[in-house]
């Protein structure tokens, strides 16, 4: 067996045996991570997830702009984009009510930058999406009807 070969295989068993420590929890990530709230990722209503997050009474606001289809025809991939003009957007999130856990993402706004956040999420049915805007200590949020088809036929 040539040595090139032989240190690439010793090299890819190595990083097979790290992969399984770091999945048995064996290994820490030694990059930063960012702390997540899981109390609020397991909630089941608007008002239990707000209070999860720190907040109380959001207010509703027409400044918060939220772009997806009005019909999806695949609940497995919903885009979304969600836009803030809110001044001092700290957090938006991103939470579908007739899902099992109402809160579907949410994402740290770092400052100085603009508060907007583009991504996907899985609808299990029609629902209202809300989105939710952190800034400074009070929650604000704009929300929308999705209608999620099965198998595209507008049933």
């Amino acid at each position: 067996m040539h040595s090139g070969r032989r240190k690439a295989l010793q090299g890819a068993g190595g990083l097979a045996v790290m992969g399984l420590m770091a999945a048995a929890g064996l290994l820490r990530p030694t990059a930063a991570r960012a702390e997540w709230n899981k109390e609020a990722f397991t909630t089941k209503s608007f008002a239990d997830a707000v209070k999860a997050m720190g907040g109380s009474q959001p207010t509703e606001s027409h400044d918060i702009l939220i772009n997806s289809p009005d019909i999806a025809e695949n609940g497995a991939v919903v885009p979304f984009t969600i836009s803030s003009k809110v001044p001092n957007t700290q957090s938006i999130a991103l939470l579908v009510e007739k899902n099992p856990n109402i809160l579907a993402a949410d994402f740290e706004i770092p400052q100085g930058t603009e508060p907007w956040i583009n991504t996907r999420v899985k609808m299990g049915q029609t629902s209202r999406v809300i989105a939710l805007v952190k800034a400074g200590d009070k929650y604000y949020y704009n929300a929308k009807e999705v209608k999620v088809t099965l198998g595209g036929c507008g049933g």
